[in-house]
């Protein structure tokens, strides 16, 4: 993402202008968006006209619009970003209050004003804008028969292909047709690696599976990278590495990224970093529970105490469409950077957000226990009995 312009006011009131540079800036601006904002940007209209002889006609013309923004369709898969709105500007092709949807494209500057920029809005713009930030990690997660390409970026895990051959079992003295189907699937998921992972950018490749199957698969890419002398996969080589999993379904990612070996390897990510703090707090939820708390109540109560080390909060609550409600997460992310806490934002599109995101999206793991709302809950539950 390109920042081309910041004006704020005193009072946080003011307009960003931006150019989208990659798809996954789709998601950042995704997450900037809100209902009552204003949003400048070229779009195109259809426009009926009418010649001399009175014959009536329509043409595209592209043009640039204010709307107020109603709403905002994202879709995750091919980065598209719709934004439906009424005009609130003078345009010579557009009446006021008529309604009209952009279609936000990478490359297009477009500019977003907003009546209050809060810090973590701010934050999203900073890291959207750093190049560090861009999608460094690639994963195969696989299993006899089934593989899925992955690519995890700082904000989201994309599936790029899925690859699914049906495997016969071997048969007693005959295990062709097995062998044949098992060559026929490596070929298939060789081909999705090459076709969907920019080496240039991927600092690393996880090829991930239960049993065998990573090395086998492993053994046969590069025995073949070797027979058709595929210099791509050859000079990556180091990149990959094989972790184990529990399965070939994306949501056993997790497990691989949660692998000793992988997060020292990617200690730079960001993905790493969140994989690892749900983690820490698991294992805190499990050995000492009045260290890792769940559910806005009880976190916010933690942070009354200044008890919150590490704060982990899912990004889909900023997009809460109740702005008090927004407000209210907005400050509790501040209030625990002033107690020098620390703050992890996690993307919902994460397997690891969508796992915080079934513990209502907010939790933390405390500097010390805070047993008081362990026993607040046994004595309102005792007096309810």
């Amino acid at each position: 993402m390109k920042l081309v312009r910041k004006d704020l006011e005193k009072d946080n009131a003011g307009q960003v202008t931006l150019i989208p540079e990659e798809p996954e800036d789709m998601w950042h601006t995704y997450n900037l968006l809100q209902v009552g904002d204003s949003l400048r940007a070229s779009t195109i209209r259809k426009v009926q006209t009418e010649s001399a002889t009175g014959s009536v006609g329509s043409n595209r013309i592209r043009t640039t619009l204010t709307l107020c923004v109603e709403a905002i369709d994202f879709d995750s898969q091919a980065c598209q970003l719709r934004v439906k709105g009424t005009n609130i500007q003078e345009n010579e092709y557009v009446k006021m209050g008529a309604y009209h949807t952009i279609e936000l494209e990478p490359n297009r500057q477009f500019t977003l004003a907003k009546k209050q920029w809060d810090s973590v809005v701010l934050e999203r713009i900073e890291q959207a804008c750093d190049p560090a930030w861009s999608a460094d990690v690639a994963a195969v997660v696989m299993q006899e028969g089934l593989a899925h390409v992955c690519l995890v970026t700082p904000s989201m895990t994309l599936t790029r292909a899925k690859v699914e051959v049906n495997i016969p079992r071997k048969r007693k003295g005959n295990c062709s047709q097995h062998d044949r189907a098992l060559e026929r699937f490596y070929e298939q998921v060789v081909q999705a690696i090459q076709r969907h992972i920019n080496f240039e950018v991927v600092k690393c490749v996880l090829v991930a599976s239960p049993g065998f199957v990573r090395e086998q698969f492993c053994d046969y890419m590069f025995q073949q990278a070797v027979k058709t002398d595929n210099k791509l996969l050859l000079e990556n080589r180091s990149k990959f590495l094989q972790v184990h999993s529990s399965s070939g379904h994306k949501y056993a990612l997790k497990e691989a990224l949660c692998d000793p070996a992988v997060t020292s390897r990617l200690s730079d990510t960001k993905a790493a970093g969140e994989v690892k703090a749900l983690d820490d707090f698991y294992k805190m939820l499990q050995h000492e529970p009045d260290r890792a708390f769940y559910g806005l109540k009880h976190v916010e109560k933690a942070n009354e105490a200044m008890a919150i080390d590490t704060l982990l909060i899912s990004d889909e609550l900023f997009r809460h469409q109740d702005v008090a409600t927004r407000a209210q997460y907005v400050k509790l992310v501040d209030s625990v950077r002033e107690n020098m806490g620390t703050v992890r934002i996690f993307s919902s599109l994460h397997v690891s957000g969508e796992q915080l995101g079934q513990l209502t999206g907010v939790a933390a793991i405390l500097r010390f226990p805070v047993a008081e709302l362990s026993d607040q809950e046994d004595e309102s539950s005792s007096e309810e009995d």
